[in-house]
């Protein structure tokens, strides 16, 4: 698979595959056989991915949270983020002002914010599980009913 690396908020090409946003819902969901993550795989499937920042405190998170509560073993955790490596997510900036705005005006969190600009930004899919933050991907206007 052939892709243009960047580093910056422009929207990049890709040769081959179709961009795609993976939020921690569906990357989660995937990586931990979670219901969803089926269909998320199927989606994801020979896309380049792209997240902000954010995708790796978020992921990181979740394993905490599984192990810390007893919803996943040490090894099942392991594997996850063995998993998570095997994803090949190009992550871009998002500017911090942009996801307050957006938020302000979609009535998101100013996490589900930075996917949603990131997608908006790249013209891309946005790929979650989240059903708030799919419906205002889905939304011309992105406002929350």
């Amino acid at each position: 698979m052939l892709k243009a690396v960047s580093t910056s908020s422009a929207p990049i090409a890709t040769a081959i595959s179709p961009v795609k946003v993976i939020d921690a819902s569906a990357l989660v969901a995937v990586v931990f056989v979670e219901p969803g993550g089926e269909d998320a795989a199927r989606r994801l499937h020979d896309a380049s991915l792209i997240a902000p920042p954010l995708l790796e405190l978020e992921f990181t998170n979740v394993c905490l949270m599984k192990q810390r509560f007893g919803k996943a073993t040490p090894a099942q955790v392991q594997t996850a983020f063995s998993l998570r490596r095997n994803f090949m997510i190009e992550i871009l900036h998002v500017d911090h002002v942009s996801v307050f705005n957006l938020a302000l005006a979609t009535g998101l969190t100013a996490y589900d914010a930075s996917y949603l600009l990131l997608a908006r930004q790249q013209n891309a899919e946005l790929v979650t599980l989240d059903k708030r933050l799919n419906t205002a991907f889905l939304t011309p206007t992105g406002r929350q009913p």
